[in-house]
């Protein structure tokens, strides 16, 4: 028995729920009178919607395979062998669920060398080798096809990628080691960096090509039949397949810092995943392949053994399969057809809305306000961000034509919204105005409309409380900017009925939003937990704590922005009126700031203007201020804001806010920009004992985003 066989067995007793992809082998006569060519089909068994990937039991496969390709190269009864996938897919790289289960380094670590004792296999033909991208390819996928000869890509590729970074891994079958010496080390840090941390960005088919991954590019209605003959060309020596000579000085060094610069820039230290990757990279400039496999192998191991990539991977999990499956959702068969939208207000908020309903649903928006000019200007924003998607070759001139035709606006709300089967309200956030706005449109709805409310952080139930039909009222909260956020929080208020909210989470779907049911308290889920947050920084600034020593401290939790920065974004006044809200409710938790009150007051935007290019704090607006003189160290500045979180966290889960902690963790990965190798929030506040110093107790059980025991 071989050592990669022993150690692939081991890996797949250790995983007996895999889903093993297959390696099959087929004999194709090559065009050109080429020879014979052995092509692998890498193959699960179902469809696109599950793709492929490498666990243990489908490496075995793998190199099973490659034993009699190698068998039938070695007798030159084939010219060459070649991997491709099943229709639309290559293949997404290893199977995280086995990851999971991984408890010892030492697994982990067989894990690795395994992947890389068969993919060197190839490497090792006898024979010329091409891999073909024919679909989606990522990880795995990706690194078995650099360990070819030769590449082509279908350039109706959607996606390609090595996303391990953005999980907390680093490219581990040979990414870090083979694709700069490739394409380069700029080019390769772009696609194991940048992209990567830039929310798991894709290549499409024709980056892949003009980054010099793939050596040939072909249109997917013949991509097999077109890689076969150029394959048959190369074979035969009518092409030549050149690449560029790589630079091994200081350009080199160059790429590497420039990696270091955007991990910093992303996780400011706190995640280890893109370092171990970027010394992989240094480390090949001058070393063999072999020393970077076997570099590979222990980072792999290490990381898999670290919390990092569990968050990841429990992150990655909520929003691709918890997201998929709302907790609590009522009944899908309870759900009423919406074929007309109703939008009160026509500001940027309701425009945007409009927008997207239109988008989604393509069924007539109407959009009404307090006279004619807004009006007039709401609908005028939306044909022209719809004119900007046409630009951009997003949209054709026929979907422009229809979007703009769906999108209309009216002063007569009993006009416009009479026929409506969902209405929403995006006008100013105070309590009085939407309960009158509601009042009115019941008057005109059907009797089986939804009313929807975009409110932040205002009660459902009270807002409902005036009307006739309460149960008809939900809570659609959206997060800024509409287009890009995922969540919706959907809140259902007292009286809220089933048929109504499942309206809703019918809506959402079709929207294409992540949708998480909330209980109908203060500022629902993201809200009230960055105003805490926020709140916790504030007062610490107040009393007296300078604000780079506040921010500083905040780093290693690699967030999208520093809180200082997101205040600017949310706008002082509206931050302030959340913390009113809170403080209202929770006046022993949440304090209302004199300084960021004196701050709205002013009209300020926030703490910083930009002299010279530069971001500095306004010397206007610390004027303005006033602090006391307790000074925090950075350690006790994260201490103190994460301690108020998790304490927040805890009363939250107590009061049902949502069912469980990995609603918490999926709305603030999906709303707040919450960093995934954190996992969210609650992982990383376990991780690092704070919730067991506050609450006494674990978010999560060991195992869920963890080292099992």
């Amino acid at each position: 028995m071989s050592t990669t066989t022993e150690l692939l067995t081991r890996g797949a007793e250790l995983f007996p729920g895999e889903v093993v992809t297959t390696a099959h082998v087929r004999h194709l006569d090559l065009p050109l009178q080429a020879g014979r060519l052995a092509l692998i089909t890498l193959d699960n068994g179902f469809d696109h919607t599950r793709p492929t990937t490498f666990g243990p039991g489908s490496l075995l496969r793998l190199n099973e395979a490659l034993d009699q390709v190698g068998a039938e190269a070695a007798a030159g009864t084939v010219v060459g062998a070649a991997i491709t996938g099943k229709p639309f897919v290559f293949a997404v790289g290893a199977d995280l669920k086995g990851v999971e289960l991984l408890a010892e380094h030492a697994d982990a670590l067989a894990i690795g060398k395994g992947g890389h004792e068969v993919f060197k296999r190839i490497a090792a033909l006898p024979v010329p080798t091409f891999a073909f991208y024919n679909g989606a390819a990522m990880g795995g996928g990706v690194e078995v096809g650099l360990h070819c000869d030769y590449r082509t890509v279908s350039s109706g590729v959607p996606a390609f990628s090595l996303p391990e970074v953005f999980l907390g891994l680093v490219p581990g079958w040979g990414g870090c080691s083979i694709l700069p010496n490739l394409i380069g080390p700029a080019r390769a840090v772009k696609v194991i960096i940048e992209n990567s941390m830039a929310q798991n960005k894709q290549l499409k088919g024709k980056d892949v090509f003009e980054l010099g991954i793939a050596d040939a590019i072909f249109e997917p209605a013949d991509f097999l039949e077109q890689s076969l003959l150029w394959a048959a060309r190369v074979l035969k020596g009518d092409v030549t397949v050149t690449r560029e000579e790589i630079d091994r000085g200081k350009a080199w060094d160059d790429a590497v810092a420039w990696g270091r610069l955007v991990a910093d820039a992303k996780v400011h230290g706190a995640a280890p995943a893109a370092y171990r990757a970027l010394d992989i990279i240094a480390r090949v400039k001058d070393e063999d392949l072999q020393a970077g496999f076997d570099a590979e192998d222990a980072a792999l191991a290490d990381l898999i053994m670290g919390g990092e990539l569990r968050s990841g991977i429990y992150a990655f999990n909520l929003v691709q399969r918890r997201a998929k499956r709302p907790v609590g959702a009522p009944d899908k068969a309870l759900a009423r057809p919406v074929n007309k939208v109703g939008v009160v207000g026509a500001g940027l908020m309701a425009s945007q809305l409009a927008l997207l309903f239109a988008r989604r649903l393509e069924v007539p928006v109407v959009l009404t306000d307090i006279d004619q000019e807004r009006v007039d200007k709401g609908v005028g924003h939306v044909h022209g961000e719809i004119d900007k998607l046409l630009g951009k070759g997003r949209i054709g001139q026929d979907k422009a034509n229809r979007l703009k035709g769906l999108v209309s606006g009216s002063l007569d709300r009993a006009a416009a919204f009479g026929d409506a089967d969902f209405v929403i309200e995006a006008v100013f956030e105070e309590m009085g105005v939407k309960q009158t706005v509601f009042a009115d449109l019941e008057d005109v709805v059907s009797p089986t409309c939804v009313l929807a409310t975009n409110t932040s952080s205002l009660s459902v139930t009270e807002m409902a409380s005036r009307l006739k039909h309460p149960e008809r009222v939900v809570g659609f909260h959206f997060f800024n900017p509409v287009a890009i956020l995922p969540l919706l929080e959907i809140v259902r208020g007292e009286r809220t009925d089933d048929a109504s909210l499942a309206t809703a989470f019918g809506v959402s779907k079709k929207l294409r939003k992540t949708s998480v049911l909330v209980k109908d308290a203060p500022a629902f889920v993201v809200n009230r937990i960055l105003t805490r947050f926020m709140g916790e920084i504030q007062r610490i600034i107040d009393e007296g704590t300078p604000i780079a020593t506040v921010e500083k401290g905040i780093e290693p939790l690699g967030l999208p922005m520093s809180p200082i920065v997101l205040l600017e974004l949310v706008g002082p006044a509206i931050a302030q009126h959340v913390s009113e809200t809170l403080h209202g409710a929770f006046p022993e938790r949440f304090a209302v700031s004199a300084n960021l009150g004196r701050v709205v007051a002013a009209g300020k935007r926030g703490f910083y203007t930009w002299v010279d290019g530069k971001q500095v704090l306004d010397p206007e607006v610390l004027e303005l201020l006033s602090f006391g003189d307790t000074v925090l160290t950075e350690a006790q500045v994260l201490d103190r804001a994460l301690e108020a979180v998790a304490q927040e966290i805890g009363l939250m889960l107590a009061e049902g806010v949502v069912a469980e902690a990995q609603d918490i963790d999926l709305c603030m990965i999906t709303g707040a920009g919450w960093p995934f190798h954190l996992g969210g929030i609650t992982p990383y506040l376990d991780r690092t004992g704070v919730s067991e110093r506050v609450n006494g107790k674990r978010f999560l059980a060991p195992g869920v985003a963890s080292v099992p025991a």
